[in-house]
Parts: C-alpha cells; sequence; structure tokens
C-alpha cells in the first residue's frame, strides 16, 4: 500500500468515524444552518438596513458623476460647486458609520452562531455511546470541532455579509445604468450570461477540493494528537525520522489541497475581471457613439460607466462569496453529520429511576457482539449485595467487556443485566450509573488541579470531604509534598505523578462518589510491586461494604474473594473459590501456573 493512502486511512477508509454529509442536500443544509441564525434575527435585519444604506450611498455616488461632470465642470455651476463636495463628504461620514454597524452586527452573528453550532456538537458527543469513540479517532473529532466549524463561520457572517452587501450594491448600480440609458444598459447586460458558465464550474470544483482538504487536515489533528500523547513511545523506539516522514507526506497532501483552492479561487478572479472588461469595452464603443451623435450627455455617460466600475466589486464579490458558501457546505455536511448520529445507548422512552441497589445484580442469558464477532455467549450468574467477585481468564476473553455492559457504556445483543430483578435498560442512565463506581488500569486524570481530580463529578463537595477520600486512598501524604498541595495542577494525563500516585488518585474519586456498586479493572497491572502493595491497601479499603466486580490480572490479588468466574472465549468455563478451581485442574489452574511458575516453592503449597 503506498503511504498516501496510509495516511488518510484514519479520515476517509473503511474506519472513517460517519458518514461525511453527501447525503444530506444543499437545501437541507442551508435550512439547517439558517435555524442557527434565526435567534438573532434582529441584530441580521439591522445589520441588512445599514447594508442597503451603504450600497444607496455607493449608487448615490455614480448619480452624482453626472452633476460633477455636467453643472461644475461644463456649466460652470458655483452653487452646485459647494453643495455637490459637502454631499458627498457627509455621504461618506454616513456610510463609514452605517459600515462599521453592519459588520460588527453580522461578524456577532456569525461568530455567535458558530460558537452554538460547536458547543452542540461537544455536548452532542458527551451523548454518543462508547462504541462511536471506539472506531473515531480524536483527532478527527477535533477537527470537525475546530477547522470545519471554522470553516462554517465564514459561509455565516463573511459570504452573508458579501451576498446581502454585494447583492444590495449591484441592483442599487443596475437601477442607475437603466436610469441613465436602459439601451446602453442592455448592451452590458450580455456579459452576465456569460459568466454563469465558469461561475457553475469553479463551485463544483471548489466543492470537492474543500472535503478532502477538510479530510487531510482531519487526519493530520489525528496523527498530532497520537504522536504527541505518545512521544515517550516514538523516542524509545528511535522512530522520530519515521513519524517525520508520515507527517511530511501529510503536510504535504495537505499543501497541495491548499494550492488547490487558491488556484480556483485565483482563477475565479480574472476570469470575471475579463468579462467585465468585455462588457466595458462594449458599451464604451456603443456609449462614445451615442454621445457623439447627441442621444446622451458627457455627463450621462460617464455617470454610466462610474455606475459600471462600481459594479463591477459586488459583482466580483458575490464569485468569491460563492466560494466561501461552497466551501462552508463541505463543511457543514461533515458537522451535521456528527449531529445526525444517533447514541446506540440512550434512556428508553419509559426510563425510571433505579432504586438504590439493595439485593443482587443478574447476568442472564447474556450475549454480546462487537460488529459481526460474538464476543460474549450464555453468561449466567449473579453477585450477591456485599459480595465480591473476581473475573479472569486469558487476554481478549472478554472480562472487561462483560463488566462494561453493566453501567451500559454498551448495550447487550441478547439476554439482560439486572439490578435487584429490574433490567438496566428499562432504568435512566444516570441513576444506573450514579451507584456504579469504576476503577480502571488506565487512570484517566485530567490537566487540572488535585482537588478539582478528586471530586470530579461532585464540584461541590466540601474540601474536607476531598482531603477524607485522599486519606483512605493513602493519597493524602504525597499531596501535601507536591508545590501547591491539593491546588497543584498535575498535567495532561497526570504526567507529574508517578503510577501508583494516579490510581491512588482515582481510588480517591471513586471513594469520594461512594457508589454501592465498584468495579475493577485491572486496577494495579501495570504497576510496579512496591506500588501495587500501597495501591493494593487503598483498593481494600474501597471495596469495604461494596459489592465488586474484579477483573483481575496477577491471579495473585483475588485469592481471597468470595468467588472466581473464569471465562474463556467468551464463555464462564469455571466457577468457585481459589481453592476449589485449583482442585479442578482446568483453565484457572493452568493460568496460576503460568503465572508463578518461576516461584521457588512448590504450587501445591501456596494453593
Amino acid at each position: 500500500m503506498k503511504r498516501k493512502d496510509v495516511q488518510l486511512g484514519s479520515e476517509v477508509g473503511p474506519n472513517r468515524p460517519a458518514d461525511d454529509g453527501t447525503a444530506i442536500k444543499g437545501k437541507d443544509i442551508y435550512i439547517r444552518v439558517l435555524k442557527f441564525v434565526r435567534p438573532y434575527w434582529r441584530r441580521l435585519l439591522v445589520a441588512m438596513l445599514c447594508m442597503a444604506v451603504v450600497s444607496g450611498i455607493t449608487a448615490a455616488f455614480a448619480l452624482l458623476t453626472k452633476n460633477v461632470l455636467d453643472d461644475i465642470f461644463i456649466n460652470k455651476d458655483k452653487f452646485m460647486l459647494t453643495v455637490i463636495p459637502l454631499a458627498v463628504m457627509g455621504l461618506g461620514v454616513i456610510k463609514g458609520f452605517v459600515g462599521f454597524g453592519e459588520g460588527y452586527l453580522m461578524n456577532y452573528v456569525g461568530q455567535r452562531v458558530v460558537a452554538n453550532i460547536r458547543y452542540q456538537i461537544y455536548s452532542h458527543l458527551q451523548t454518543l455511546s462508547l462504541s462511536f469513540f471506539d472506531r473515531t479517532p480524536t483527532g478527527v473529532l477535533m477537527a470537525r470541532i475546530t477547522n470545519d466549524v471554522n470553516s462554517i463561520q465564514g459561509a455565516v457572517s463573511d459570504a452573508v455579509t458579501g451576498m446581502v452587501k454585494d447583492a444590495f450594491t449591484a441592483v442599487g448600480l443596475l437601477c442607475v445604468i437603466f436610469y441613465r440609458d436602459w439601451q446602453l444598459a442592455l448592451v452590458a447586460m450580455l456579459v452576465f450570461p456569460l459568466a454563469a458558465f465558469p461561475f457553475i464550474q469553479f463551485s463544483r470544483k471548489l466543492r470537492k477540493i474543500s472535503k478532502r482538504t477538510l479530510e487531510t487536515m482531519a487526519y493530520i489533528s489525528t496523527f498530532l494528537q497520537e504522536t504527541i500523547f505518545g512521544h515517550r513511545i516514538v523516542k524509545a523506539f528511535n522512530m522520530e525520522a519515521y513519524e517525520n516522514r508520515r507527517f511530511s507526506v501529510a503536510n504535504e497532501q495537505y499543501f497541495k489541497y491548499l494550492m488547490k483552492r487558491v488556484k480556483i479561487r485565483s482563477l475565479s478572479n480574472p476570469v470575471m475581471e475579463w468579462l467585465a472588461y468585455l462588457g466595458i469595452g462594449s458599451f464604451v464603443w456603443v456609449g462614445g457613439y451615442r454621445v457623439i451623435s447627441g442621444a446622451m450627455t458627457v455627463g450621462d455617460f460617464f455617470s454610466f460607466m462610474t455606475a459600471m466600475a462600481l459594479l463591477y466589486d459586488p459583482l466580483r464579490g458575490l464569485s468569491k462569496v460563492n466560494l466561501l458558501i461552497q466551501e462552508g457546505i463541505v463543511a457543514a455536511r461533515r458537522v451535521f453529520a456528527i449531529l445526525d448520529l444517533k447514541p446506540e445507548v440512550a434512556d428508553a422512552p419509559d426510563a425510571q429511576l433505579l432504586p438504590s441497589f439493595s439485593r443482587e445484580i443478574e447476568y442472564h442469558d447474556l450475549s454480546f457482539r462487537y460488529a459481526d464477532e460474538m464476543v460474549l455467549k450464555r453468561i449466567n450468574f449473579v453477585v450477591k449485595r456485599g459480595e465480591k467477585v473476581a473475573l479472569v481468564g486469558s487476554s481478549g476473553a472478554g472480562k472487561t467487556t462483560l463488566v462494561n455492559l453493566l453501567p451500559r457504556f454498551y448495550d447487550v445483543a441478547k439476554g439482560r443485566v439486572t439490578i435487584d430483578g429490574m433490567d438496566i435498560r428499562k432504568a435512566t442512565l444516570q441513576s444506573l450509573r450514579d451507584q456504579i463506581g469504576v476503577v480502571g488500569q488506565q487512570t484517566l486524570l485530567f490537566n487540572d488541579t488535585v482537588r478539582n481530580n478528586v471530586a470530579y463529578g461532585r464540584p461541590d463537595i466540601p474540601e474536607e470531604e476531598v482531603i477524607k477520600a485522599a486519606k483512605m486512598a493513602d493519597a493524602h501524604r504525597f499531596i501535601l509534598n507536591l508545590p501547591q498541595g491539593y491546588d497543584t495542577v498535575i498535567g495532561e494525563q497526570g504526567v507529574r505523578l508517578s503510577g501508583g500516585q494516579r490510581q491512588r488518585l482515582s481510588i480517591a474519586r471513586a471513594l469520594l462518589k461512594n457508589a454501592p456498586i465498584l468495579i475493577l479493572d485491572e486496577a494495579t497491572s501495570s504497576l510496579d510491586t512496591e506500588s501495587e502493595r500501597e495501591v493494593q491497601a487503598a483498593l481494600d479499603r474501597l471495596m469495604e461494604k461494596r459489592t465488586v466486580l474484579v477483573i483481575a490480572h496477577r491471579l495473585s490479588t483475588v485469592r481471597n474473594v468470595d468467588r472466581i468466574l473464569v471465562l474463556s472465549g467468551g464463555e464462564i468455563i469455571e466457577e468457585g473459590v481459589h481453592r476449589e478451581l485449583m482442585a479442578m485442574d482446568g483453565e484457572y489452574k493452568k493460568l496460576y501456573e503460568l503465572q508463578f511458575q518461576d516461584q521457588d516453592r512448590p504450587l501445591q503449597e501456596v494453593a
């Protein structure tokens, strides 16, 4: 496979996150964008009135050209010599004020609309299921929220401003030229039909190029997010040169697409200009003949010519506006494609609050699949309130998937999970997840203070409760040794802390949540022996008086749980306590022996 194909795979290949919106019709795009504009129609109306005044003043300047030539220079009228300059200066002042008004108001509307769209995308992303994020690179989503939305801003504010103002100006100037000489105006207008063909062609090409440009930038965003976050791995494997080459290929591809956009934009100006000169040349010949024959005055002709010269700018502006709109349509399609996604896991229409957990959790005849792969099959077991149940098995056995079904990170394909007899799909997600705490192998901490990380989800909790949770998690002492104590910003993913310290903050967060059900997903597997010992003590305090599902990588940590479930190939193949499972001489004993085969003591003694 060519390297360029690999570079674009994350965004446009088989794993792309969602439809790029090509199925959404252009008319629907306009309607949906206008819905975001509608709340600000008053500002928009005032801005359009300002544009109308600006356009009217531009047309007035063209009309005054006749008076300047005929009354001042030819008839030498001293009164008009006083009036016309004052009128021009007055109109200029008015145009400046209303020009500021329309510019400010239109940009306010454009920026406000874009801010609202960006917020709606982000808030919508929060509703989407984990499966969406599993298949969607982070950089792609970041590009949709930033680059794509910014392109919409250009279409909303700059394009709408230019379109309305240029359209008003063009109409005003057309009125002037038809008022001066309708026959000559018809000659000048012959060029307009010729402009339609390049206008349409440029629009089609720009839509295609804009789509590829946005896709490539989405890939670059993904690439940057992965390599910057994974910079330790890049350095550890001496892959700097390789990653530089990969980035260079994508960067050059992006540059080529940008230059194609520049080429289309740059070509549109001279094409429109040539067509304008064609019209000007035609009416100069016809107009000059009419002046010589006495059918019109010199002032009439130059007023007409001024209006035509001024008309060129709004016509060229409309061509530029069209290019902005085409780019905005492509970006809006991609944005709306995200907004149109429905969460795979959502509250049922008749969802109810889940009562406080009091009796048992049951997995009943449960099956689950990822795409076409069946991951869990015929799972049946019950966890009583206060019971500690461990899930063990080789990598890929389905342990994490099994516990992820409890807080409904995913929904079952068949069967059901119940809490106190209530199918969790009939409970609201919030009431369900309020009763479940999670401590995982990959500790997620935010680039914020220690206090805010521990109190995440409970921002108004008293300070003493945060400190109490930290003490129970054996984190209070190391927190006090940080530069600003609980106010220390710990960096992205808690990079300024050790692995054990990060995990203890995660445990403190779970303690503060105080949920009756706890999921421990290999919470100590990535730690060294000393850190594991410290974290395990904190975990023991966390598990007290709670119902716990433990995914165990190190089997020595689950010897004292109430029950162990052994998974293989997505099925529960063994069940019992440690000593019973060792006596079965089955999968559990095999896994145990693999972990302890280098120990000096016989396994029988350990058992």
